[in-house]
């Protein structure tokens, strides 16, 4: 059998398999015992059919959706109502690692146009120093000449709620901002990305040229590392709504982007309680001069490794990772 008629006549029952999921996922309550019986039946079928385009057409997009369906439905029709209600720490131990790991090629590609971004602003600032009045205003720059970092008002000046809260506000609004620019094709999530690369970047050149470089790395060293890590994933995150806009695979585009939003908002979700976190760190820890520079490091590196264990935890212990399948049986 062609591929093309093997398609047209068993789209129909793949497309009816995959709303039977997503309902069952979304309201198991709905199912009656005759709607069960009919999705064991299609589950069979879609079974048969993985393992024919494994065989006559391996490599194809229709092989891969089968491999899909194959692992979605074993998942789902084998998984009790208990797990089904799985609470928080399911959350953070399946379903965030596999969203996560879902995104890892989009994460790549976000972290890469970020470092050559702060690399273009660092070099930039070391041959054009004036920048710095534009990048931090005439304060900052008045502070920086006198060897002080403006860093040093969130000790001085601003009460400690006020300075969380903003800061808090403040990162989950660029973070935000840039997941949601995968409603745009991901160009807005490339926007800001590249935007806070370039500034971060400049930022560093500009206290090379004061010779403060050591203090700004030192007050960024407890809460930056994960901080800057939060905001490429929720680019990623982004990315990933956009890649299923302007990709199309064997599913239908409304499906395929349902599906990515859906995984999209997960990865989103898990990271969001990180930024309250790091507001706390960034206003208690990192302006103290009282806290030892190792100390602010490790605790840096501590939060970053807490973060990526669970992020790239054992999430196959609920299923497959989000996005992949299986090899296909020879």
């Amino acid at each position: 059998m062609e591929l093309s008629r093997f398609v047209r006549l068993r789209r129909p029952l793949w497309d009816d398999f995959e709303a039977g999921l997503e309902r069952l996922r979304r309201r198991p309550r709905s199912l009656g015992y005759r709607d069960l019986e009919g999705l064991a039946l299609r589950y069979r079928q879609v079974l048969h059919d993985h393992a024919l385009a494994a065989s006559r057409y391996p490599g194809t997009g229709v092989a891969g959706r089968l491999a899909r369906l194959a692992l979605e439905g074993t998942f789902q029709l084998s998984a009790d109502q208990g797990e089904r209600r799985r609470g928080l720490t399911s959350f953070f131990t399946s379903r965030f690692p596999r969203a996560f790991r879902a995104h890892l090629a989009p994460l790549a590609v976000v972290a890469a146009l970020f470092a050559g971004a702060a690399l273009l602003g660092l070099c930039l600032a070391a041959v054009r120093p004036g920048m710095a009045v534009a990048f931090l205003g005439p304060q900052a720059v008045g502070d920086l000449r006198q060897g002080h970092l403006w860093t040093e008002s969130l000790v001085t000046t601003t009460p400690p709620a006020t300075s969380t809260s903003g800061i808090a506000t403040n990162n989950l609004s660029v973070a935000l901002v840039a997941w949601a620019g995968g409603a745009l094709a991901g160009l807005l999530g490339f926007y800001i990305v590249l935007l806070n690369g370039f500034h971060l970047g400049a930022i560093v050149g500009i206290t090379l040229h004061y010779s403060l470089a050591g203090e700004l790395l030192e007050f960024v060293s407890a809460h930056g590392p994960l901080e800057l890590t939060l905001v490429l994933v929720a680019a990623a995150a982004g990315l990933g709504i956009g890649r299923a806009m302007v990709t199309a695979d064997d599913r239908p585009r409304s499906v395929a982007l349902a599906g990515a939003a859906r995984e999209s908002l997960t990865l989103m979700l898990g990271c969001l309680p990180w930024f309250v976190l790091l507001a706390l760190v960034e206003v208690f820890v990192s302006p103290q001069p009282a806290v030892p520079a190792t100390t602010k490091l490790i605790l840096g590196l501590a939060l970053e490794a807490l973060f990526l264990l669970i992020a790239l935890g054992p999430a196959g212990a609920h299923g497959p990772p989000a996005g992949e399948v299986e090899p296909a049986a020879g």
